[in-house]
């Protein structure tokens, strides 16, 4: 079995890679069946020499490898025919911008497997890289609380070598964060990330009652889970089943935690049908206190309206204007809210990123991929020998604009 590890080509550049040098060795130890062959690539975090220092061959023959590795969508004139790809395709909500690549796929009859449709039998994602999203996320919070009301400029994730040269950078500079109250949304990969961050810098993590009740003289954050910001207008009790099957029937809470909190980190999940966390005119309110909101999920549109647009890691922050909900320069006006909605976070720390990502690789696609018998990886698999696979048959109108898709 050859394995390509393939060059990121889509713009801006993403860094990571699925698996490190040494977790190549460690596969091929285990089963020495499997070949890697790297694609070069100057902009992967790891050098090809460092790939090449313990024997890998590094060459553009990716057109002999049965399956190809990658992170990000590969560009449809690039693909391969035949080829097996694992990438994340963000073609599942059927994405505008990825129309053209999924009708391609099955165009050159390509068996694509998506890492965000990876699950175990608990339904769980097996790989992501959230955790790093929520991490990067938290430090870009402080990063704007700290130069907008202290005038310290952190460095960016990015300019640091790894993640625990971030966090000692971060520790020298946070006794001048006083009071301030942070909160988190999201319980699950992304919020537990955030979490974790806050933690390693030794924040206090207070319950969401004594959150909103109490005033502390040192930082302090809270996680929030769907029950805390939102409710059913019938005042029954809570059922998350109930919200996941049914969230229009719900309305948002989440303005008794705005006028408790100063930094908003949201990391949830956000269904459409589910109302907004608050609106432009709750924005606009005296006593809407946020001033900082580091958003994780990123979904324009979406649950947090400050987010009028995405932002990038070259240049991360802008002001939002509540009362003309426009855009301003960062750090332009004390009356505006200082928003990051960078939707790669990830490429802030890619070889941490890298490395977390080929461990879950190991862990959970290897053995499957090795022994055959596909399980995890049959019901990942969105398009097989120019056909919709039977769970991803509702993308057929995308992928074909309305029209029958070609039966090859």
């Amino acid at each position: 079995m050859k394995i390509g590890l393939i060059r990121e080509r889509k713009s801006p550049p993403d860094k990571r890679v699925a698996f490190t040098p040494s977790q190549c060795h460690e596969i091929i130890l285990k089963h020495p069946e499997i070949q890697f062959i790297i694609e070069p690539s100057d902009v992967r975090c790891i050098p090809d020499a460092l790939y090449q220092s313990i024997g890998f061959h590094v060459g553009p023959e990716m057109d002999i490898c049965d399956i190809l590795f990658g992170i990000k969508e590969v560009p449809p004139a690039q693909l391969i025919f035949g080829k097996t790809y694992f990438f994340f395709s963000h073609t599942i909500k059927k994405q505008a911008h990825n129309q053209k690549l999924l009708r391609e796929v099955l165009n050159q009859k390509i068996t694509l497997i998506d890492y965000e449709c990876l699950i175990n039998e608990r339904g769980e994602r097996t790989v992501a890289f959230g955790r790093f999203a929520g991490i990067v996320g938290a430090y870009n919070a402080l990063r704007m609380w700290m130069y907008r009301f202290h005038q310290i400029p952190l460095k960016p994730a990015n300019e640091c070598g790894d993640m625990e040269e971030m966090m000692d950078y971060a520790r020298h500079h946070l006794a001048v964060l006083g009071h301030v109250k942070i909160a988190v949304t999201g319980t699950g990969r992304v919020g537990k990330g955030a979490e974790e961050l806050l933690l390693g810098l030794g924040l206090k993590k207070l319950e969401p009652k004594e959150y909103l009740n109490s005033d502390f003289s040192c930082p302090v954050f809270t996680v929030l889970s769907s029950s805390h910001y939102y409710e059913h207008p019938d005042a029954m009790a809570w059922s998350e089943n109930h919200f996941r099957n049914n969230p229009g029937e719900y309305r948002s809470k989440f303005m008794d935690f705005a006028v408790s909190t100063d930094v908003f980190i949201p990391c949830h999940y956000w269904n459409p049908a589910a109302p907004a966390l608050f609106s432009s005119k709750d924005m606009q309110k005296p006593r809407f206190r946020i001033r900082v909101i580091s958003d994780v999920t990123c979904d324009l549109e979406g649950s947090v309206p400050s987010t009028i647009r995405t932002s990038t890691i070259a240049e991360p922050f802008y002001d939002l204007d509540p009362v003309a909900f426009s855009e301003s320069p960062a750090f332009s006006s004390e009356k505006n809210i200082t928003v990051c909605a960078i939707d790669n976070l990830p490429c802030e720390l890619p070889f941490d990123a890298s490395e977390a990502f080929g461990r879950m690789l190991i862990e959970n696609v290897i053995p499957e991929l090795v022994s055959g018998k596909w399980k995890s990886l049959e019901k990942a698999t969105i398009a097989r020998d120019g056909r919709l696979m039977p769970d991803f048959q509702y993308l057929e109108d995308y992928a074909f604009d309305g029209e029958k898709a070609e039966k090859i």
